[in-house]
């Protein structure tokens, strides 16, 4: 397990933590939270193909078969953030965070049942204390705002993340180029997202707000661009439920950037959270698999 990977899963998730931050920000423009998924999709499928014009056309090759897993790896990122912002509206952020990171519980039973990882004792207590860390980190514990149909769609958030990254990881072990397998994810979900929100709209937003576009790209940058990226490449040397456990990082990095920029402040079950986070990130992180 190199520690370069361990990094970028780290980076991927402190990336993924600033997504609270462009949603308060972006909300007041009157963006809804599907026009800001299909922002994040359009945004990171100009840039990626950009970089990709300019620097490495070879991205652009891809067979039919790896085409068809990154089809539904856009599609895995884009119905992943589309249930996760609907999960929050049926029921509340808190709950949504919680149900979306259920996901390394699927990813490590995907991993071991189809992809030969071993379950071992350090990754099964580590995902447990992820997952209840992250109740405590969120607020659900005293918060809960039930709705059937928002934990449905917030399990479901937290299965289809889980689906993104096992396709990654089969990705990963075809030996498809890290960046192909991004850039053709992100442009298949810039492309289903078009079809579902209001790009007209979006669009509307930008040219009477000039400082919305700023936010809109920064949006597309830091919360899908580089974490996506950072992460697919961890993937080529951690293993899927590792790294899907690490990545749960980002409610941590949530939590700190809420208290330094919005002005929160967390209770003691808060604190107990980024404790057993931390803690569980350090055991994986000196797992030899």
């Amino acid at each position: 397990m190199k520690k370069s990977s361990l990094i970028y899963i780290i980076l991927a998730g402190m990336l993924w933590g600033t997504s609270g931050l462009y949603v308060h920000f972006l909300t007041p423009y009157g963006l809804t939270s599907i026009q800001m998924t299909t922002v994040r999709g359009v945004v990171s499928a100009f840039f990626i193909v950009l970089y990709a014009l300019l620097f490495n056309r070879k991205l652009f090759k891809i067979n039919l078969k790896d085409g068809i897993f990154c089809f539904f790896r856009g599609l895995a990122m884009y119905l992943a953030a589309a249930f996760y912002y609907l999960a929050m509206q049926k029921t509340s952020v808190s709950t949504a965070v919680v149900l979306m990171y259920i996901a390394p519980i699927f990813v490590m039973a995907f991993s071991v049942a189809f992809l030969g990882e071993k379950l071992t004792v350090i990754k099964g207590i580590s995902v447990i204390a992820v997952v209840v860390g992250c109740g405590f980190v969120s607020g659900i514990i005293g918060g809960l705002k039930f709705s059937v149909s928002g934990i449905l769609l917030g399990i479901l958030a937290g299965l289809l993340y889980g689906s993104y990254s096992i396709i990654t990881k089969i990705q990963m072990k075809k030996n498809i180029n890290p960046m192909t397998a991004s850039m053709y994810g992100f442009v298949f979900m810039a492309v289903i997202s078009c079809f579902v929100a209001q790009p007209v709209a979006i669009a509307n937003i930008g040219v009477a707000n000039p400082v919305s576009i700023l936010l809109m790209l920064g949006c597309g940058l830091c919360t899908c661009v580089l974490p996506y990226t950072l992460y697919t490449i961890s993937l080529k040397d951690l293993p899927a439920g590792t790294a899907s456990s690490l990545a749960i990082i980002e409610p941590l990095a949530a939590t700190i950037y809420s208290i330094a920029f919005l002005g929160e402040r967390p209770d003691m079950f808060s604190y107990l959270g980024i404790a057993m986070i931390l803690g569980a990130v350090l055991s994986l992180s000196k797992s030899k698999e």
